[in-house]
This record gives C-alpha cells, structure tokens and sequence, in this order.
C-alpha cells in the first residue's frame, strides 16, 4: 500500500454526523469535480451562440473567472482544509462551519451565473466572502502552531483574493481593464502554489511508490523556481517590457522542469496516481516556456501559455490529486479504478489539443476548443461517478475524517 497524502494522520472531530463534512476534502472535491464537468459544456454553449454570454465580467473574463476562482479554488480548498489540518495537527473546519464554508463557494457561484439579473454590487460582495473565510480556517492552526514553513500559503490566499477583487472591480467599473490583471494575478498564484506542493510531495509519493532510493529532490532548484514565478508575476503585472517578461518566463520554466532531474519521472508510466503528477508539473514547466516563445514567433500566444498552466498544469494536478488524497484520506489502498487512467488521459490530452490546437489556423481553433472542453468535462463527470460514493461515505478503516 502507498502512503497517502500527507501522511494521512487524522484529526479527530467531535459531533460530525454526516462524512461528507468530514473533512475539508469532500465537500470540496466533489463541488469541484461537479463544477469542472457542467462549467466547459456551458461555456461551449456560450461560444456556440446557444447561450449569452455573461455581461458582468464579459463572456471570456467569466470563464477566466470561473476556471480559477470557481474550479481550481474549490480544489484549492479541499487540499488546503485536508493539508494544513495534518500539517499542525490542529482540525480547520468540519461539521456545519465546513458546509457554510462550503454553501459560501457555491453562493458566489451563483451570483456570478445571475450576474446580470442581480444589483450590480452584490455579485461581488456574495463571491469575494468565500476566500477570506477560506484563509481564516487555514490561518488559524498555522498561526497558533507557529507553523511557519506554510504562512506562504496564507499569502497565496490573499493574493488570489486581491486578484477577485481586481476583475469586480473591473466589471464595477472601479477599475477599468484590471480583469486581465487579476486573471493573471490568480493564475501566478496558483501556479506558485503548484510548483511549492509538486516539490514537496511527487518526489516523496515517487519514491514511496516504486522503492527507488535515488528519487530525491533538490531543494535549491524548487526555491529557485518558486523564486522564478514570483519575480514574473511581478514583472509582468508591473507592466515591464515583454523583451525581459518573455526570457525570464522562459528561465522560470527550464527551472521548473530542472528540479526534476531525480523525480523519478521514467519509474511512474505504469502508475497512473503518480505519472499524471509528473504530467501535471510539465505542463507548469511548458506553459512559462511557451510564454517565453511568444517573443519569438506570433504562432505561440499568451493563450497557449495560459492553457497550459490551466488547463494543462491545474487540470491534470487537481484531477490527479483530488483522486489520491480521497482515497488515501478515506482510508482507501491507493489503487484507482482503471478507468481513473482513461480520464487522466483524457484531461492530458484536452489540454495538449487546447494548447497546440490553435496553432494550426482558425478552423483547427474551434475543433480544439470543442474537443478540448468535451474531453475537460469528461475527465472530471468520470471523477465524480467513481468518487461520489467515496467521498459522502465514513472511511472504510472506521477513522475519523
């Protein structure tokens, strides 16, 4: 049996009835898992013309907004409310402030979707509530365990939060054209938080899995490719010019993908719970390197950048993720269906054609988007069906959470 994630040590919770409030992770995981199978049909709609687009945030800013502060955010949340629970040892939330919690991520995806129906104000209000109570349950046991390896998470956040509050603002008419900013703002965040946990855990999961005792990290390349993303997230929100944003994203990227010269990468392909880690991570290091080639060659856009670290890096690590920890946090062997490996391949492959597909022209553009959101939606509509059961029910080993 792999060891799960985290060390799956439980915290043990007082009057929680129901296992779906459990712990932070199931709720969560599957509101995320829900969300990333019903959002791209729709959006495929919206392109389509079968649906209006939403006039709040504009119909792409909605769905820039949408894929992180709605999808990724609630995979960020259960991940985050599992993690730092085992980190201190100390419970974030469970019970009925996890389903307010919970209730408050799905209010503001509701405003959001009747955004335009709604008092111009209370879109904003109702979704930006969500993150601040989301860094206050994950502050608190940091801050009173003095757990400072992960204050930075605390800051991640925040700056997610700063980012939300740009793009309302934006569609307020606060600030004018800061929907960009906050997509990338988000979007920097969380391809930090990515390149901080893929460092702390593949190599450790790798090498627990196949036994092979020359799988390691190194240390001062993950500080260095951390350090990479937070510098071009400054940069490029600061506006400097796109000749020294390009190379140093380039940079950041062979960093990222350096720090995997002992991962292990080649003892994984006949396990799918850790090569869709490895997959995920590539696809960090592929999206700074393809914003790199944009000063090179007009083929390569800030789009395929972008959808490589979202579609591409965020789709396959929360896939991949969200199935080990519910099986390692339910007390489960980490053994996924074999259908599991069909639906990473398949959020592998959508982000590769949403990626590469454009390129091709402007009929190949539509075919990808098409392709590549069927396949998303796939993906995670498969997640749901193996996992739902999984995650509404008590671990199987009678432990709490």
């Amino acid at each position: 049996m792999q060891r799960s994630l985290l060390h799956d040590k439980p915290v043990a919770e007082a009057g929680v009835k129901w296992a779906l409030l459990s712990k932070g992770f199931r709720p969560f995981f599957l509101l995320a898992g829900l969300y990333g199978a019903l959002f791209l049909p729709i959006w495929l709609l919206v392109l389509n013309g079968v649906l209006a687009p939403n006039e709040y945030l504009g119909g792409t800013f909605w769905h820039a907004h949408e894929m992180l502060f709605g999808f990724a955010l609630a995979t960020i949340a259960g991940f985050l409310l599992t993690a730092i629970s085992n980190w201190t040892s100390r419970e974030t939330v469970v019970g009925a402030p996890l389903g307010v919690l919970a209730l408050l991520w799905l209010l503001g995806r509701v405003a959001v979707l009747l955004s335009d129906r709604l008092p111009r104000p209370l879109p904003a209000v109702v979704d930006l509530a969500f993150l601040p109570a989301l860094a206050v349950a994950c502050a608190r046991p940091i801050f009173h365990s003095a757990n400072t390896r992960n204050y930075q998470f605390v800051g991640m956040l925040s700056a997610l939060f700063l980012a939300n509050l740009a793009m309302h603002l934006d569609a307020l008419g606060v600030l004018p054209g800061y929907s960009r900013r906050g997509a990338w703002l988000a979007t920097y965040a969380i391809t930090l938080m990515m390149v901080v946990m893929t460092a702390r855990i593949v190599p450790m999961f790798t090498k627990n899995a196949t036994d092979v005792q020359t799988i390691k990290s190194l240390p001062k390349l993950d500080r260095a490719a951390a350090a990479g993303v937070v510098i071009l997230a400054v940069i490029d929100l600061a506006g400097v010019d796109e000749r020294i944003v390009a190379p140093w994203a380039a940079m950041s990227g062979v960093l990222v993908l350096a720090r995997t010269a002992f991962w292990g990468t080649r003892h994984t392909f006949r396990q799918p719970l850790l090569w869709i880690l490895h997959s995920g991570n590539a696809f960090i290091g592929l999206g700074l390197l393809l914003r790199g080639a944009t000063l090179l060659t007009p083929a390569v856009t800030l789009s395929a950048s972008l959808h490589a670290l979202t579609a591409g890096a965020i789709g396959s690590l929360t896939l991949g993720m969200m199935a080990r920890v519910s099986l390692g946090h339910t007390g489960r062997m980490l053994a996924p269906k074999p259908i599991m490996a069909f639906a990473f391949g398949a959020v592998t492959l959508s982000a590769l054609i949403r990626v590469f597909g454009p390129m091709a022209g402007s009929t190949a553009y539509r075919h990808s988007m098409l392709t590549g959101g069927v396949l998303f939606a796939l993906a995670f509509l498969i997640f749901v069906l193996v996992y739902a059961r999984v995650l509404t029910a008590p671990r199987v080993d009678g432990r709490p959470g």
